[in-house]
């Protein structure tokens, strides 16, 4: 039987991959594209810094801006330090048994679920039970506990791509488990530890369901002054805009999402300078 050329092979399969590349970033070009094309009219200091007014069909997006980046960093404080720990926990110190793999299913089922039982966990446990009622506070801790999964499942696979023979060398110069885990494991993961929680904060920022429980307003032209206020914020924003809010200009629609992207996309390249400034760094 005559076999292929590898060369006639390799073209087909380099094409086949080359095709499906395209499959998957056109569509995504396309719809920046329209959204650059159709928002960036509307795009001034006026629409970045001033008040909605007129019911939201006029003035500007401030306070669904402030909002999010509050509900963000509310994320970072929550998640992180919980994330980190818990990563450490599972890779470093428990031993392999039955409750560790039922933790482990457990976390990889939950970041499954869909952020809407995200949104009714939230607002039956900390808006109602204990009483925060609709605030930052509840939303920050509801996008917390949603980012849980993604950020330990990342840190985890950072610490456990770091070469054992760093844990062994630190243990031969006489450090305990805790020094080693703290300077010979984490400086080198942490680039993947920031990749992990850029992604899981990118899909907070960008989140509806969740904070449409918990924590966000239809119409609040002013900026929260605590912890406890309600407040708008860009996704639920965009929602409110497209279906509740008659005779809108589309322009605004689009400068919204617009300025919603910029900022995940923002929040991204950051990550990406971090994660490059501290792999440049490496010795392995």
């Amino acid at each position: 039987m005559r076999t292929l050329d590898p060369r006639i092979t390799q073209r087909v399969v380099f094409s086949f991959l080359f095709l499906s590349t395209l499959v998957v970033v056109i569509p995504v070009v396309w719809v920046v594209g329209v959204i650059v094309a159709r928002g960036s009219g509307v795009l001034n200091m006026e629409f970045l810094t001033q008040m909605p007014r007129m019911g939201m069909r006029a003035g500007g997006i401030f306070p669904a801006i402030v909002g999010t980046l509050a509900l963000v960093l509310g994320t970072l404080i929550f998640a992180l330090p919980v994330g980190i720990f818990s990563a450490i926990y599972l890779t470093e110190y428990s031993k392999r048994n039955w409750l560790t793999r039922f933790i482990e299913l457990a976390i990889v089922n939950l970041a499954g679920v869909p952020s809407v039982v995200f949104g009714l966990f939230g607002l039956g446990l900390f808006v109602i039970f204990f009483r925060f009622g609709a605030s930052i506070l509840a939303g920050s801790l509801t996008l917390a506990v949603m980012s849980l999964p993604v950020m330990i499942t990342a840190a985890r696979e950072a610490l456990q791509s770091v070469p054992s023979s760093f844990r062994e060398v630190s243990y031969s110069l006489g450090a305990t488990k805790w020094q080693t885990v703290r300077h010979a494991v984490l400086p080198h993961a942490l680039p993947g530890i920031l990749t992990g929680t850029v992604l899981s904060l990118s899909r907070a920022a960008g989140e509806t369901a969740p904070i449409l429980f918990t924590v966000a307003a239809f119409y609040l032209p002013r900026l929260p002054q605590s912890m406890f206020d309600q407040a708008m914020a860009l996704p639920y924003h965009l929602y409110v805009l497209s279906t509740q809010v008659p005779n809108v200009k589309l322009e605004l629609q689009y400068g919204t999402a617009l300025v919603l992207v910029g900022l995940i996309i923002i929040m991204n390249l950051v990550a990406t300078v971090i994660r490059s400034y501290f792999r440049a760094k490496k010795q392995w």
